[in-house]
């Protein structure tokens, strides 16, 4: 009886083992290499669970700044990257990390600051001679400072400028090391000027009498580009499961999910994949 019973248990067992494993070694997933701008406004949450449904593949994203998310998928740590530095990101392609650059959306950068505005800078267009105003001022500034997208942007910005803004640091420019949503809580709680994506402020809850000071400035376009890591440089890139979501980004529906995104109203990223 009792080994009868123990029989029983071990067969059960097996049985259990047989059902479940090729179900979780079907299981289809990939790693995209993000920048924190996309997770934090909230657009995976609602454009990837459509991708999902379509094919059955989950998105593990890992949202930090373009700088790390580049040097992750550099070092095979990702299916797929998608971040905001377009220099950085030819530069990828060209030394062979990833297989093709493409456009997949755009938003803009934006200054914000205290309703205060102790630089004078509001409703300027001038994005480099609002930073020069800021420094002129000893205003204080707090910047990412973590080699991400929008740093880039910001240090770019303070070298059409003609300011050494690094030089400075410690005293009214404040480098946070944090993303975008903690280096404006930050701002916010130092009365600091700061430079944002529009899609994160758009989201960002802890505005107080914060308002978007400068904008419209050309030189704050902020183009957004994806690419697969490239499977010859690492073998366990999971290569048709990440061109399967590359397609789908680019393609009709990814396209019109991430218009339909929108917060308060307003479109957080503008689609413009090249047909």
């Amino acid at each position: 009886m009792c080994h009868s019973w123990v029989l029983r248990a071990a067969v059960l067992a097996l049985g259990v083992g047989i059902l479940v494993t090729p179900a979780a070694a079907q299981e289809k997933s990939i790693i995209v290499q993000s920048t924190t701008s996309t997770a934090n406004s909230g657009l995976y949450d609602a454009i990837l669970p459509k991708f999902t449904e379509k094919t059955g593949i989950k998105v593990n994203v890992v949202a930090v700044g373009t700088g790390q998310a580049i040097k992750n998928a550099m070092n095979g740590d990702g299916d797929v990257l998608l971040v905001h530095d377009k220099p950085a990101e030819e530069k990828f392609i060209a030394d062979g990390y990833g297989v093709q650059r493409l456009d997949v959306m755009y938003n803009d950068y934006i200054i914000v600051g205290p309703a205060a505005d102790p630089a004078k800078v509001g409703a300027m267009k001038n994005a480099a001679a609002a930073m020069k105003k800021i420094a002129d001022a000893k205003a204080a500034f707090a910047s990412r400072g973590d080699n991400s997208g929008t740093h880039v942007a910001e240090k770019a910005l303070w070298k059409a400028a003609g300011v050494d803004a690094a030089a400075a640091s410690g005293g009214w420019y404040r480098e946070t090391g944090s993303g975008m949503g903690a280096t404006l809580n930050t701002a916010v709680g130092m009365s600091a000027y700061a430079l944002t994506d529009r899609g994160t402020w758009i989201s960002f809850k802890n505005k107080g009498d914060y308002r978007i000071l400068v904008e419209g400035d050309p030189a704050l376009f902020n183009q957004y580009g994806v690419m697969l890591v490239n499977p010859q440089k690492h073998p366990k890139v999971k290569a048709k499961e990440g061109q399967a979501f590359v397609d789908w980004i680019l393609g009709t529906e990814g396209q019109k999910a991430i218009a339909d995104f929108k917060l308060e109203g307003q479109p957080l990223f503008f689609p413009n994949a090249k047909k």
